[in-house]
């Protein structure tokens, strides 16, 4: 894809959007690094829904951590995996707690060394808590940036690596959020919606669904 033609892409984006969020709710830094590591394998809605409840209860470390794995478990037993998530919420609590002060560390490194923190997850936090140009390359990302041609690639790293490469440097901070919207909404998975896309003349893709027929 030629540089004029990933420019447009993201003015339109950010034309449509100019300040794009996270749909995760969260108040703080800790809230939202639970519930990206909550997030993972579940929607964003099953996380809001659970966390809700949780953060009113929970919402430092040494919160969690008094409020122990068991009674995690049982409010958030309605999104996937969450034994080994609760588990992992109050390791990291605890991490918090002893390595940090309970604040949330700053590095990729620091943050990929807590339990449940993967390099997606470290990408959002340095993102959105500290403002970092990172790109956390989900299904959504993925599966944008192969179709457009944004940043081909056949794994997560390759496409990271190639979105930060060559999405021009003013839109980096806000790139990952729109392309996640993107994917979650109008990109979808099975049956894109390419007709009401506002990128679709910019898009690489081969298949385009087309509109419908009239009856």
């Amino acid at each position: 894809m030629n540089p004029q033609k990933r420019r447009e892409i993201f003015e339109r984006f950010r034309a449509a959007n100019p300040q794009p969020k996270t749909e995760l709710a969260y108040r703080t830094p800790f809230e939202l690094l639970v519930a990206v590591v909550l997030s993972a394998q579940a929607t964003d809605k099953s996380v809001n829904l659970a966390t809700a409840k949780l953060f009113p209860v929970a919402h430092t470390p040494a919160k969690m951590v008094e409020l122990g794995e068991e009674r995690l478990t049982e409010y958030i037993k309605t999104i996937g995996l969450f034994r080994t998530k609760a588990k992992n919420v109050i390791q990291l609590s605890r991490l918090l707690l002893q390595n940090f002060d309970g604040e949330i560390p700053q590095t990729r490194e620091e943050l990929e060394n807590l339990p449940g923190v993967g390099r997606k997850t470290a990408n959002v936090v340095l993102n959105t808590v500290f403002g970092e140009p990172t790109m956390a390359v989900d299904t959504h990302i993925f599966r944008v940036a192969n179709r457009t041609g944004l940043g081909p690639g056949k794994d997560p790293l390759e496409v990271e690596h190639k979105l930060l490469k060559f999405t021009p440097p003013e839109f980096l901070k806000d790139a990952h959020h729109w392309l996640i919207l993107h994917g979650r909404y109008t990109c979808v998975a099975r049956t894109p919606k390419c007709p009401e896309c506002s990128i679709r003349d910019l898009c690489d893709y081969r298949n385009k669904t087309r509109p419908k027929s009239p009856v």
